[in-house]
Order: structure tokens, then sequence, then C-alpha cells
């Protein structure tokens, strides 16, 4: 079974899946303390959230995997506020997310501080797979973590190998942040698999802002799948360059090790909101489905690797 926001769903009724979207990335003590600056509200954005979900249901989408966790804002009522009005499924994830430290929270807790002992962050992950988020009641679907450009630093580790503790304990399957440039998930996939972790059980994620044909069938041939998950961001890989390594590699037979997404969110606080629309339009929940797929077919992507890489290895992964 699969966790959703609603509760459990067979891996069957999954259906078309966008493995890597957003509703809501903020800055929680942004929001509360200045209110004014960018000026996220309740009433309007959950309603637009909805809107926006609905439109993407009837375009052919029937889930999406909401990879906001600790350090980008996760707050479970209002995704359960959104779930309860759409027909998509919602799997959401526990992990942290961070490119250099930890939040002090954990500076004296855990292995290598003051205090020492276990690390608090497995029991927080395990906690979040089983029991549920907060007291809401819905649980984790996955685990998240997140290396960038400065890459493993001491933070950055403790968060990859408590994620690896917490899968071997629950079963639960891995997602994560990757700067592609910098060729990140090496060093990742080689710390899980220290830690004891199948890396089939591993989705190395934004491996599409890459077209570095050799690392990506590394990545795969060791076994994890490719996040060609960040779909609009054309400021950071234009879309040709997108649409032709999906292609190159399903010709190479990769189909089966990808998953296509956007990386996409309702409402985020990272960037001036009357800025996104000019920066990056094409940035929705949509533009797969629009652009995306008839480029790739256009191409000579195949139906069957289309249902694989939406259908297929989501299911294959999530259950």
């Amino acid at each position: 079974m699969v966790e959703t926001v609603r509760g459990a769903i067979a891996p069957e009724a999954l259906g078309q899946v966008l493995m890597h979207e957003h509703l809501f990335v903020l800055s929680p003590e942004f929001v509360e303390n200045y209110p004014e600056h960018e000026g996220f509200r309740e009433e309007e954005h959950v309603p637009e959230a909805i809107r926006r979900l609905k439109e993407l249901k009837a375009a052919g989408i029937d889930t999406i995997v909401d990879p906001t966790v600790i350090g980008l804002g996760r707050y479970i009522p209002r995704v359960q506020r959104v779930a309860a009005e759409v027909e998509v499924n919602i799997v959401v994830a526990t992990g942290l997310y961070t490119y250099n430290d930890v939040p002090h929270y954990l500076h004296f807790r855990g292995p290598g501080t003051m205090l020492q002992g276990e690390d608090p962050l497995v029991g927080m992950f395990v906690g979040d797979i089983r029991d549920g988020i907060a007291g809401t009641g819905v649980k984790a679907g996955l685990l998240k973590c997140a290396t960038d450009e400065p890459g493993v630093t001491p933070g950055v580790e403790r968060v990859l190998r408590a994620v690896a503790k917490a899968h071997l304990e629950t079963g639960t399957p891995i997602m994560t942040h990757t700067h592609a440039v910098s060729r990140r998930g090496l060093e990742q996939q080689a710390i899980f698999a220290e830690e004891g972790v199948d890396l089939s059980r591993v989705l190395i994620g934004h491996s599409g802002d890459s077209t570095d044909l050799g690392y990506l069938t590394e990545l795969a041939d060791r076994g994890s799948i490719l996040g060609m998950d960040r779909f609009g961001l054309d400021l950071l890989l234009p879309f040709e360059e997108r649409v032709n390594t999906v292609a190159a590699m399903c010709e190479r037979g990769y189909a089966g090790s990808m998953v296509l997404s956007h990386d996409a969110s309702c409402y985020i606080d990272w960037l001036p909101a009357d800025q996104l629309p000019v920066l990056t339009p094409n940035w929705h929940y949509l533009h797969i489905t629009r652009d995306v797929l008839p480029a790739l077919r256009e191409r000579g992507v195949s139906e069957t690797d289309i249902t694989t890489m939406l259908v297929d290895v989501p299911r294959r992964f999530l259950g």
C-alpha cells in the first residue's frame, strides 16, 4: 500500500504520477513575523491550490508526490484542506532539507554533539512514517534529503545517514535533492550504500538538470531512479535540452529508470511572486502534459516509455 494524505491506497490506484511537486514552499518564521512581505494568505492560496489540482486532474494526472519537509515549510493541516477538495492523490514526505548545517534544535542532540546519544532525526522520521505527522494521522510515504553545491557537509551527511537508517527500519523509499552539475548524486549513492540501502529504493532528484549521459547512466546502472523533475525551470536548463536528454536516455533503454515532474508549487516565497511568471513562465503543473509529452513523442519516445515513466516506475518506487 501507498500512504497518501487521505489514507493508504493500492499502488495500482496511483494512476499517472508527477513524482516531485510542491503545494506550498514557505519560510514560516518570515510568514509569521513579516506577513506584509510576499503576503502568503491562507484564504487566498489554499483555494488557488485546490483549483490548480482540479485542473491537473482534468489533464490526466492522478497523483502528485509532495516532498515538502522540515526546511521547506511543511504544514500538513494545510495540505489536508487541499486534499479534501480534490481527486488527486497527494503523497507527503518526512525528512530534512538543508544544504549545509542542521537546524540549531539539533546542534546539541545526537552523535558528535555535546549531549551525544542516538540521532533524534531517525526517531522523528520513523514516527512520521509509522504513526503519522504531528497528530494529523497523515503518514509519510517517502523520505527526503538534500545535497547541493556545497557537497556532503557534516550536517548534510548527518541527514543522509539518518534518512538511510529510517529507510532500513521502515522500508520507506528515499527521494533526494541534488546539484546535478556537480554530480552530487554519486556521493549520495555512496553514503546510502555504506549504510546498507538498496539503491533501487532511491530516487536521485533533479538529475534532469544535467545533460551528462555518462553521469545519468552511471546513477541508473547502480540501480537508482533518475528524477527528470524540473521541467519548466528553463533558467537552469533549457526546455530543448531537458527533452533531448530524456529522449536520449529512452533510446538507450533507460525509461524504466526515470520519472517526470516539474518541482513546481502553488506558492513559493523564495522568489518575489510577481517575478515568477516572468522568470519561469513554463514552471507550472501542466507543462509536462501540454508541452513535454508532445515534444517527447516528436523525438520518437514511445507511448510505452511514457507510460513507464509516468505510471510504472512511480508505482514500483512508491509501492
